[in-house]
């Protein structure tokens, strides 16, 4: 996404003071990366809810999207692109579309993004939410995400917007060597960040904070 067409989605300017105060609180809660915090500071994230909520769109809370689905929480959606660790060279898969905005995250830092939205309804708002940005390097399908998409494997980060019961095989199958999987496990009400590292011996799991995401719902997650 150019800054040019960030900035006429944006209404000129007129949610600007809004994402600065966002971005100054990620720092203050830790996030680094001064791509992610690039990317955050000019992704015009109130055109990815519903209108009636676009002046609480850089609160640091989520928000809901329809179809009882969410937009992550500004931190989270920033700390879980940290945790991924990409850059431009990377490859990325994207479980849980949503409306969009991660993807656009995503698409701002990583070489290429294919996403996955279960919801029919929130893959078509994805997928022109993020072209209407200009973001021409991601793709949004229409699929049971827990299963992934295998056409593009192997990836170098795989990063999952819902909680998951455990770490669903196709997506560790489809990791690089070295790549990352960043994946809320848990029940339903209470999950932990957790980051998956693929090695050439198998895979080393890392901990992170607690989290509540949405279930991730498919034939290698929750079955409704």
């Amino acid at each position: 996404m150019t800054n040019h067409s960030a900035e006429q989605a944006s209404g000129s300017g007129l949610y600007q003071s809004q994402r600065a105060r966002m971005i100054d609180l990620l720092r203050t809660r830790g996030i680094r990366d001064a791509q992610v915090l690039k990317a955050m500071s000019e992704i015009p994230r109130h055109l990815f809810v519903p209108e009636a909520l676009a002046s609480k769109a850089y609160g640091d809370h989520a928000l809901p999207i329809g179809d009882m689905q969410t937009i992550s929480q500004p931190y989270m959606v920033a700390r879980m692109t940290e945790l991924a660790q990409v850059d431009k060279d990377s490859t990325v898969l994207e479980i849980g579309a949503g409306s969009g905005y991660q993807t656009a995250v995503l698409s701002a830092v990583a070489g290429r993004v294919f996403s996955i939205e279960r919801i029919s309804d929130l893959a078509r708002s994805a997928q022109k939410n993020i072209r209407q940005l200009g973001c021409y390097n991601a793709t949004v399908k229409w699929f049971d995400g827990t299963i992934g998409w295998s056409d593009h494997a192997p990836y170098d980060a795989i990063l999952v917007a819902a909680g998951s019961p455990e770490v669903p095989e196709p997506l560790v199958t489809q990791l690089a060597v070295g790549g990352r999987l960043v994946i809320p496990i848990g029940d339903a009400e209470h999950q932990t960040l957790v980051r998956i590292i693929k090695t050439e011996r198998g895979v080393v799991r890392e901990n992170h904070e607690a989290c509540v995401f949405v279930k991730l719902i498919g034939r290698y997650g929750w079955p409704s």
